[in-house]
């Protein structure tokens, strides 16, 4: 009893999620690298497929989990994002400016890093965006380790940027990241489109139709060319807030969905995405461009985007930092910003097919987010103090202007 106790507080803890996508990723790391490497490559090629007649869907495992899973990760992030848009964090915009400008800074920093390295190389320029994403639960899991010795205001000026970066990656990914457009069903996905409307604006009670129309969705933005997970977040916006009895759909999802996409959906993500094979690997190969495109950008852009972009806001009188955040709190978090994972991953699957670059990407993106991970907790641990009493924050910040 003891231990499905233990077990519970755990699963409960912020930090938890942050644990288990680590851990899911040492393990993809040691499969990778062992006896059963082989097949480990070899069951995420299988293919699965779903036809009627000969027609359908046909696809690896790996296309599966990063089309499929994954479209319900991002439908979750939709939620999140209505959610905050409607009565949260992202409802005032006084209130979004700083961390907004914060999440743009840190993702054109990161991406002219990358550039910096892999302009030459047509091939590798593509991976432009790779690290210009901020992965929301490795962030705030290494936060929720430090306690009370991270002011509450910090958490919510990450979470808000965090969620905007999602948004950005989520038009990257829709601008940048199309493949060959096929009208016809762009056309089709109209009708889904129709009925998430309707039953939006009639406050649908039920889920079950919203989530039937939004499956047929995904399958014709699939065969569409364009990102299927873009699905999940169109889908996500016509859950309705309220359903005509006050009620809250939206609120049951989210509540419902986000356990599993936290402890299974993510973690089976981090295990087919980031093995990498470490055999034959040099010194060359982790200073190569591609992987030290990603690690700078990670690592440097990010720290410098985040960081920079607060203080000019500041500096000019356009912002203040939040109560009982001071600037060493402020350079913690930019670092912490730099673990990219998930969706840096997630873009590199976009970005490259071939096993040899989505090799360096994974490593770059593992290396960077290690190195960002741990200097943001040790900033923050160690050097950026305790929370301050609120007049001495308020001075403090009227100061800085």
């Amino acid at each position: 009893m003891s231990l499905l106790r233990s077990l519970d507080r755990f699963f409960r803890h912020d930090a938890a999620g942050g644990v288990v996508l680590m851990l899911s990723a040492l393990l993809a790391l040691l499969v990778a690298n062992s006896v059963l490497s082989d097949g480990y490559h070899e069951l995420l090629l299988k293919k699965f497929s779903i036809l009627l007649d000969g027609e359908g869907l046909s696809k690896p495992l790996i296309l599966w989990i990063n089309d499929g899973l994954m479209a319900i990760f991002f439908f979750l992030i939709g939620l999140e994002l209505k959610r905050e848009m409607l009565e949260g964090k992202l409802r005032n915009p006084a209130d979004v400016m700083l961390p907004g400008m914060a999440a743009l800074g840190g993702m054109v920093a990161p991406a002219l890093v990358y550039l910096a390295f892999n302009w030459s190389d047509p091939v590798t320029r593509g991976g432009w965006a790779i690290p210009a994403a901020t992965d929301i639960a490795f962030a705030v899991g290494v936060l929720a380790l430090l306690g009370k010795r991270a002011p509450a205001a910090l958490k919510i000026f990450l979470l808000t940027l965090a969620i905007l970066d999602d948004l950005g990656a989520i038009l990257i990914i829709a601008l940048f990241y199309t493949s060959e457009l096929h009208i016809d069903y762009l056309l089709l996905a109209i009708v889904p489109l129709v009925g998430l409307y309707l039953l939006n604006r009639g406050g649908a009670h039920r889920v079950a139709p919203i989530l039937l129309l939004g499956t047929v969705l995904w399958v014709l933005v699939l065969k569409s060319g364009v990102h299927a997970t873009l699905a999940g977040v169109i889908t996500a916006f016509f859950v309705p807030l309220k359903d005509k009895y006050g009620k809250s759909p939206l609120h049951s999802l989210e509540h419902g969905l986000t356990p599993y996409v936290l402890f299974l959906i993510v973690p089976i993500f981090a295990f087919a995405n980031a093995g990498v094979v470490l055999k034959g690997l040099t010194l060359n190969d982790l200073v190569s461009d591609l992987p030290l495109g990603i690690v700078g950008g990670l690592v440097i852009g990010k720290q410098v985007g985040v960081f920079a972009m607060t203080w000019l806001l500041v500096r000019l009188g356009a912002a203040r930092l939040p109560q009982g955040v001071n600037w060493l709190h402020i350079y913690g978090l930019s670092c912490l910003a730099g673990i990219g994972f998930t969706m840096s991953l997630f873009i590199g699957g976009l970005s490259f097919a071939d096993q040899f670059h989505m090799n360096e990407v994974r490593l770059g993106v593992l290396v960077g987010s290690a190195i960002s991970a741990v200097v943001g907790y040790v900033v923050l641990r160690y050097f950026a103090g305790r929370e301050e009493p609120a007049g001495e924050t308020a001075t403090a910040a009227t100061a800085a202007q």
